[in-house]
């Protein structure tokens, strides 16, 4: 921690930057392991995240009044931090989706098909719509990975297709490649 007390000008301020950007990545990183029920990954990177935050706020406080760029330094490295952190979640994409999709039953069977050949779990259910019209109903649990692949086909078969997409903190049993 000395190390950073003795930093000074560009390099202190690149420091912290580059620090704080971590910080909050891991931090974005560690709430979505939380929200997905991974308490052990969350905890690691808990005691990592707050190791950082100590070291940071620690440089950042020192001096403050005689280095006050510091402080606006340290508030885009939060918010840059804050978009790398979703970037890479999504690209990362941990845990399962749900995809719903309607269509007019003339649809439902062949788009499931598409699906299925894709290795893709689908259930169908039968439904009415408005004005009495015949739908289709298809149920669809993925890795969240897959979404937009999963999405592209359904678009591909029926542009209309009334799609909604959720996430599943857990599944038990079902079809899942």
């Amino acid at each position: 921690m000395e190390f950073m007390m003795n930093l000074h000008g560009p390099v202190l301020y690149i420091t912290i930057f580059c620090a704080k950007i971590v910080e909050v990545t891991v931090a974005t990183i560690r709430l979505v392991y939380i929200n997905k029920g991974e308490r052990v990954k969350g905890a690691v990177l808990a005691f990592i995240e707050i190791m950082i935050w100590l070291v940071v706020v620690s440089s950042v406080l020192n001096n403050i009044t005689e280095d006050p760029i510091k402080v606006f330094i340290y508030g885009a490295a939060f918010s840059l931090g804050n978009f790398i952190g979703v970037t890479l979640e999504s690209k990362i994409a941990l845990g399962l989706a749900s995809i719903q999709v309607v269509v007019n039953e003339d649809i439902g069977e062949r788009l499931a098909e598409i699906l299925r050949e894709q290795s893709f779990g689908v259930t169908i259910i039968e439904g009415k719509g408005k004005n009495n019209s015949s739908k289709n109903l298809l149920f669809i649990q993925l890795k969240r990975k897959k979404i937009s692949e999963a999405v592209k086909l359904i678009k591909q078969t029926d542009p209309n297709a009334y799609i909604t997409v959720n996430d599943i903190k857990s599944m038990v049993g079902g079809y899942l490649k």
